[in-house]
């Protein structure tokens, strides 16, 4: 995993030549050179590497939302990208054939910064003969470690505890008091096996875990065998699972997957973590299993909607953690997205192979 990682950031380190633009010409003659090149539009204030990029490939004049606080109203990017001949968006964008009308024949590339693109309107950008990169592998590492974090402050109860410490709840040693449930001699269930479910797997197996087993559309054979993991039916994974993390990508086919039917069948002593999409659950399912006690706990990075609204009743249950989508949120990992993005976007223009295209 190491290595693949390593050799994908020194790809992109080689990919895109920069332009030689300067040469000797006069400043007028750089403004019109300028102004010739291809034009980009990028949704938000992606991280540095990116833009630098951008900047240095001497290939594109590129025009920004300059915030990474706030989304770029939809009005607004209707406008934006208009005439633009290439777009650089993050997943809060949702890419569909009103925004491409908008954006006109010019349009060529589409690089989403994710390695989701369930926001992407993908047989309207086949049939508009658009290419789309995204930003796969260099997220592994970071959503595997914040899914192992997810799954011991949910299973040993580390948000409650710390609640307890501020508040005045920490008395005399009890003898169950906030007991949890620990990895160690457990199965541990993966629903969809890609790279980020054999990653968590990698990093679960030192705490002794006893099994692991998946699920996904057909047996992964090279995958599995990675991690050891054992191909099972959807309801062997849940019957059988004392963790089940979703790493399962968002399709018509896997909408609302863990739902009521996923979360009778499990143990009442179970996990259930998603980082994966939010839409993969059923949230009204998922609240009655957690507060009439069908299943233990849950930690959940991705809901729907996003963010999730303050008074929402899952925020009001103890057993259950939720983050606000932050599984590739390092700074080193977010860096390699943005400039894999942007690398990605230049290749295209270019009409070369990107480093990573969505096949349409």
């Amino acid at each position: 995993m190491w290595c693949s990682r390593v050799a994908l950031r020194r790809l992109q380190q080689i990919a895109v030549v920069p332009l030689n633009i300067s040469g000797n010409a006069t400043g007028g003659a750089m403004q019109r050179k300028m102004s010739s090149l291809p034009k980009v539009y990028v949704t938000r204030q992606i991280p540095p590497d990116g833009l630098k990029r951008l900047q240095e490939s001497g290939q594109v004049q590129y025009e920004l939302w300059d915030s990474d606080d706030v989304p770029v109203p939809r009005k607004e990017l209707l406008q934006k990208v208009k005439g633009v001949d290439a777009l650089l968006c993050v997943l809060t964008e949702k890419i569909d054939a009103e925004l491409l009308n908008a954006a006109g024949p010019n349009l060529k590339v589409v690089s989403t910064m994710s390695v989701g693109f369930d926001h992407l309107s993908l047989e309207e950008l086949k049939k508009r003969g658009i290419r789309v990169g995204y930003t796969p592998e260099v997220l592994t590492d970071a959503v595997a470690e914040l899914t192992v974090a997810l799954l011991l402050a949910t299973s040993r109860r580390l948000i409650e505890a710390t609640h307890e410490a501020k508040t005045g709840g920490w008395g005399t040693w009890r003898t169950l008091w906030l007991c949890g449930h620990e990895l160690a001699n457990s199965t541990v269930g993966i629903l969809g096996l890609g790279r980020i479910g054999v990653a968590i797997a990698e990093r679960l197996a030192p705490f002794k875990v006893k099994k692991f087993i998946y699920t996904d559309v057909e047996p992964r054979p090279e995958l599995a065998s990675m991690i050891n993991a054992e191909y099972v039916s959807m309801d062997e994974l849940a019957k059988q699972s004392d963790f089940l993390a979703a790493c399962c990508a968002l399709t018509p086919e896997t909408k609302d997957i863990c739902n009521k039917d996923l979360f009778s069948k499990m143990k009442k002593t179970s996990i259930f973590i998603n980082t994966s999409r939010g839409g993969v659950v059923h949230q009204d399912d998922l609240y009655d299993a957690l507060a009439t006690g069908q299943i233990a706990g849950a930690g959940l990075d991705v809901t729907v909607p996003e963010p999730l609204p303050t008074d929402h009743p899952l925020f009001t249950l103890k057993n259950c953690v939720i983050l606000p989508h932050i599984a590739s949120a390092s700074y080193s990992t977010r860096n390699e997205m943005s400039s894999l993005a942007a690398n990605n976007l230049l290749l295209g223009l270019r009409g070369q192979p990107m480093i990573k295209e969505l096949k349409l």
